[in-house]
């Protein structure tokens, strides 16, 4: 049996889950582990948001221009290193532990919500 703890339909509408489009990639050498500097645009009505995403093992940056990204963008803002992290770019660990993002499999308007 799971250790599962249940929430709420309002607990999960609490989590701002969007889809943005990666505008920006730029390595990240201060980083403590590999990652990249992202720029993603999150249509009108959020904006374009910075992260820092531990990606570098399955992407490099030619291939992350212009794909789109499921992020939650209403964390607080965190600092990594020199960065100021304004979202919380998604993923799932594979069986070798390297991250794959969480992406649409169709294209959607910037900033469309996870319902």
């Amino acid at each position: 049996m799971s250790n599962q703890v249940e929430i709420t339909w309002d607990d999960f509408m609490r989590v701002d889950l969007r889809v943005g489009t990666i505008i920006a990639v730029e390595e990240f050498p201060e980083a403590r582990r590999p990652a990249y500097k992202l720029r993603v645009d999150f249509g009108a009505e959020i904006g374009v948001k910075k992260s820092s995403a531990q990606i570098t093992d399955l992407y490099d940056p030619s291939t992350l221009l212009g794909k789109q990204v499921l992020a939650v963008v209403n964390f607080p803002v965190k600092q990594i290193g020199p960065v100021m992290s304004e979202c919380l770019v998604t993923g799932f660990h594979n069986a070798s532990g390297e991250v794959v993002l969480t992406m649409p499999t169709q294209p959607v308007p910037n900033g469309s919500r996870l319902i």
